[in-house]
């Protein structure tokens, strides 16, 4: 049954708004519920709110000023373990975009609109590419409070309704400005608090990954190693043939040598002889509702599993692999991104993934210390080599369970895993923290429109 809504020409929000979708009745509804609570604009709290779609035509530095991108972002934690760097000259010529601590920032295009970062770093070293925007506020001290908002589903729906009818959604610093951000006093010390938390939670988890890698490399004497790539080297005729490859790449010395090199002082053994590959394929049912975990679900810092529930009907013809908790995941797509990561062992019932992953099982504490191994220098290197194709280079699951392993004593594999476990016990508390915040908001929010309710009928 069609849904009608009939909105009067006087009613309408603004000349530029007169597409069907942004007046669903069910968006109506939402607005005259928000209307009830105590709120104001976005764009009152803020003294600037800015993007240059320009800061493009340079190149990034080995070291420098921190150069965000949209897949830093991680609602409303900004990751730095992949973040690229510019020049000071750089910086100075696209200043207006740097930030300041307390600084959000938010995608500006597609499917990345909504996604946050709040820059808790030093004043006005860093910058933001042009795929991004940053609001400023007046009073930087609520900045954890006003991004709980607007990634609870009362800041997520108005984003919705503002995109609503556009072929290709963008959002402007005007469309941000009228974003409707409910005003609380009571829980904006406590929503703060609990924000507060999970950015300690989600520090720790990096530094408590950052000591698990930092253990292996120096165990294997490789802590300050940089692979180096030389313009010039040969390779026979014959290794060409008996690996049925011809691309120069493959052959490149810095290969050979990593390899040499941990053969000459430690015991290596292929992956395949130290984890079982998977080999299971199921056709999803088209009636269920899946768990599905794809490339882009992994989070490439600390290799964090995330998902998006969907109906079996609607399902890429690759999501094909049955996860039961437990498993470890590596992406044949270009792999030396880092999207390897161990699924968590609650991760169950209605769960697939792509089989553009290679998946083991494998115990632990083995399996954690694969995992470091495997997003290290040393798997990546060899992530690296066959890889074939140029704009998405792909290996093959026999490229992966070829991969050589150094296989160090099991108490320095028992302390590598414990590491790796506990960053993601607090990663999972960070994620944890800011539900709460998230659920105490809308709590609030709830409450208030009740309370509103109830004082009219009075």
């Amino acid at each position: 049954m069609a849904v009608i809504s009939v909105v009067k020409l006087t009613e309408l929000e603004g000349a530029k708004r007169i597409d069907a979708e942004f007046y669903q009745p069910d968006y109506l509804k939402f607005n005259e519920n928000l209307l009830k609570v105590s709120h104001v604009t976005l764009g009152k709290l803020c003294e600037k709110i800015h993007r240059n779609p320009m800061c493009y035509g340079f190149e990034y530095v080995a070291s420098g000023i921190p150069f965000f991108r949209i897949d830093d972002l991680y609602n409303p934690f900004i990751e730095i373990s992949n973040v690229v760097f510019i020049s000071e000259d750089t910086h100075q010529k696209f200043f207006s975009t740097a930030l300041k601590s307390g600084d959000i920032l938010m995608g500006v295009r597609g499917n990345t609109i909504g996604r946050l970062g709040v820059y808790k770093g030093e004043n006005y070293h860093a910058n933001i590419s042009p795929n991004l925007i940053f609001f400023r506020l007046f009073n930087p001290e609520i900045a954890n409070y006003i991004a709980t908002v607007l990634l609870s589903k009362v800041g997520q729906k108005q984003i919705k309704r503002i995109l609503a009818g556009t072929g290709q959604p963008t959002i402007t610093s005007d469309l941000i400005r009228g974003i409707k951000i409910p005003i609380i006093e009571d829980i904006i010390s406590i929503v703060h608090a609990f924000v507060a938390d999970a950015f300690m939670e989600f520090e720790k988890a990096r530094s408590l990954y950052a000591q698990a890698e930092n253990i292996l490399l120096e165990e294997l004497g490789l802590k300050d190693f940089k692979p180096k790539y030389e313009l010039f080297y040969t390779a026979n005729l014959s290794k060409a043939f008996g690996v049925h490859r011809v691309d120069a790449d493959y052959f490149h010395p810095v290969y050979e040598r990593i390899i040499h090199y941990l053969k000459t002082k430690f015991k290596l053994e292929r992956l395949s002889h130290l984890a079982i590959k998977l080999e299971i394929k199921i056709n999803p049912d088209y009636q269920q509702i899946y768990k599905y975990i794809e490339i882009s679900d992994i989070r490439t810092d600390i290799g964090e599993v995330t998902y998006t529930e969907r109906l079996g009907s609607e399902l890429p013809p690759n999501a094909r692999i049955p996860i039961n908790g437990g498993e470890l995941l590596t992406s044949k797509v270009r792999p030396t991104r880092k999207a390897i990561a161990i699924v968590p062992s609650d991760l169950k019932n209605n769960v697939i993934c792509s089989s553009a992953f290679t998946v083991f099982d494998v115990p632990s504490p083995l399996r954690e210390y694969i995992f470091i191994s495997l997003r290290s220098i040393i798997g990546l290197l060899q992530l690296e080599q066959p890889t074939t194709g140029t704009e998405y280079p792909t290996i093959r699951d026999d490229d992966v369970k070829n991969i050589l392993v150094p296989v160090l004593p099991k108490e320095t594999q028992q302390k590598i895993a414990s590491l790796v476990q506990q960053s993601h016990e607090a990663r999972k508390k960070a994620k944890e923290l800011l539900e709460e915040a998230k659920r105490k908001v809308e709590e609030a929010i709830e409450t208030e429109i009740k309370n509103s309710g109830d004082s009219n009928k009075k």
